[in-house]
């Protein structure tokens, strides 16, 4: 069953629905050229360049994503893109001055990490004979996978706010201390065991793509 089947939105919809946080990600960028904030820059371009790969998988390696994929992975980014620029005139971001905003953005940014390493490890074992992971290995290894990109991510954050400190500067990645750190690794395995439960469902198409590709490539 594909992805658009359940998310209540034609793929026409879910195409344009992307085009347009994509360039509400441009918009951002240059709200964060304007005040002069590197952290608004940053995180905004990355987000642009991540939106980007859906198109140049398909283009240079014939991986279509489902548009709802694309879907996701476009909010994602989006949203923790506007979480660092907040509302006109305010002088907090959402990541401060909302409290839940962390929690949905960890969430969702796991969930699409726990997504590719999926999609890897489900195309590896159907492309290769020699290869067998059972279902119950799976899940165990995507909830993994997705802890140790978090905690890799969390250290990120704690040298670039250590950093910014240091050279006094603004920081482009806010640190709120080890209790924060704790919840968003909880959120984290949150959005891996969503994937790990439901990735079967959501996710078969774009694995027959990979394995396609591993076949063309071992040819």
């Amino acid at each position: 069953m594909r992805v658009r089947d359940r998310v209540g939105l034609s793929t026409a919809w879910q195409r344009r629905l992307s085009r347009i946080l994509s360039f509400a990600l441009v918009g951002i960028f240059a709200v964060g050229l304007e005040r002069g904030n590197p952290g608004i820059m940053v995180n905004s371009a990355v987000g642009i360049a991540v939106t980007q790969l859906p198109p140049v998988l398909e283009r240079d390696h014939g991986i279509a994503l489902d548009p709802a994929l694309t879907l996701w992975i476009t909010a994602a980014v989006f949203l923790h893109a506007l979480g660092t620029a907040g509302l006109p005139g305010a002088e907090e971001n959402f990541y401060v001055t909302i409290w839940w905003w962390d929690h949905l953005t960890h969430a969702l940014s796991s969930s699409v990490v726990a997504a590719v390493g999926y999609t890897t490890v489900r195309a590896i074992d159907e492309h290769s004979e020699e290869i067998y992971l059972p279902s119950r290995f799976t899940f165990v290894f995507i909830l993994l996978f997705v802890m140790a990109f978090g905690v890799f991510w969390e250290v990120i954050e704690f040298a670039i706010s250590l950093a910014a400190e240091m050279l006094d500067s603004d920081t482009i990645l806010t640190q709120f201390g080890l209790g924060d750190t704790m919840l968003d690794l909880v959120f984290d395995t949150v959005g891996a065991v969503v994937v790990a439960i439901w990735g079967t469902a959501h996710l078969t198409d774009v694995v027959g793509h990979v394995e396609l590709w591993l076949d063309r490539r071992s040819q």
